[in-house]
């Protein structure tokens, strides 16, 4: 799981930032100060910083140059209020691997942190995916719920693991059946049984299957 430090002193963007990408299965940590920052870097590395330009006791730019004075490998994307061309050529020039400008969504956000992170080299696979009180981990075939361990077949499993891949689209029956059956279509009831059965070991966390009637199903924040 790749570990992202947000530099931010504005503290609902940087909580939503930080929420967001728990979500997306990163690990983040979030600082409102330079010296915050500066403080945990010195004892662990992430594998991305966002970094806002405009920030108290240092600017962000600065922080920029000094961070790659000292590790240029790095990925570093700049955050800033300002949509100036200056701002832009200037972070660029002095390192930084992407600008992205405020305000901005959570979806492109994340899809500017993969593809830093796949040109960069580093491992852009997710193996862990969260969902309310729900956490998945693909690699490790283990499911949490509200801090509980479930215990799950190797069905329920891959199931699960699919629905939840889907990252709230639509994944069809017949699609489940590819996936977890191999291309078998027996009887309805098969699948019927066995999103019962997941439903129920997942206790509360169950409802997050969500039944879109005559397609199939869909990680969502309630059943129908």
């Amino acid at each position: 799981m790749e570990t992202i430090y947000i530099v931010e002193d504005d503290d609902n963007i940087r909580k939503l930032v930080c929420y967001a990408l728990k979500r997306e299965g990163y690990g983040a940590e979030s600082f409102a100060l330079p010296s915050q920052f500066y403080t945990r870097y010195k004892s662990a590395k992430p594998d991305l910083i966002l970094l806002d330009i405009m920030l108290p006791e240092e600017s962000g730019l600065s922080m920029l140059e000094k961070i790659r004075n000292s590790d240029p490998g790095i990925p570093i994307i700049m955050l800033t209020a300002k949509d100036s061309e200056f701002d832009k050529v200037t972070g660029l020039d002095m390192g930084a691997d992407d600008y992205i400008a405020k305000p901005f969504g959570m979806t492109e956000l994340v899809s500017r942190i993969r593809a830093v992170l796949r040109r960069s080299g580093r491992k852009t696979d997710r193996a862990v995916y969260r969902f309310g009180i729900l956490t998945v981990d693909t690699a490790r075939h283990i499911v949490m719920a509200a801090d509980s361990n479930i215990e799950l077949s190797y069905k329920e499993f891959a199931l699960l693991e699919a629905i939840i891949k889907a990252d709230g689209n639509v994944i069809s029956r017949e699609e489940l059946f590819s996936k977890v059956w191999g291309g078998y279509y027996g009887e309805t009831r098969t699948l019927d049984v066995h999103i019962r059965n997941l439903r129920k070991k997942l206790g509360s966390a169950g409802r997050y299957i969500k039944t879109v009637k005559g397609i199939g199903y869909r990680i969502g924040e309630s059943n129908e």
